[in-house]
């Protein structure tokens, strides 16, 4: 069962990748839960929707993202835990921005479809 639990969420992990590369709102609203609380690696804590709006208004474009090193730490039936290596590249603000990141999701399946709960993200060496 475990290994099925692991797969979903890691088709969920690359469903998010590829709607944040996209800046598919429409996809990060149904991955983002509602009371989302993402860190990021400047130590600002975000919301769902100042994150849905830094997509939507063009301020964030994502032209690759590179993710390695991946592990799934699985609680239950419902709770896991992802920690990745990300090399992104793009703008913010319509200045170059990107490099080597960590991120952190927890993924919650209480509503019945997976969703990420809480995320963090720090700069990687």
């Amino acid at each position: 069962m475990s290994e099925i639990l692991e797969a979903e969420v890691m088709k969920e992990e690359e469903n998010l990748r590829e709607a944040m590369l996209s800046s598919d709102v429409n996809s990060l609203n149904k991955y983002l839960a509602e009371n989302l609380i993402f860190t990021n690696h400047f130590g600002q804590r975000l919301n769902k929707s100042m994150d849905l709006e830094a997509h939507e208004s063009g301020s964030l474009k994502i032209t690759s993202i590179e993710l390695s090193d991946q592990k799934i730490l699985l609680s239950g039936q419902n709770t896991a835990v992802v920690s990745v290596k990300a090399n992104i590249e793009g703008t913010y603000s319509g200045k170059p921005a990107g490099g080597n990141f960590t991120f952190t999701h927890v993924w919650s399946k209480d509503t019945g479809q997976w969703q990420v709960i809480a995320a963090h993200s720090g700069t990687a060496a």
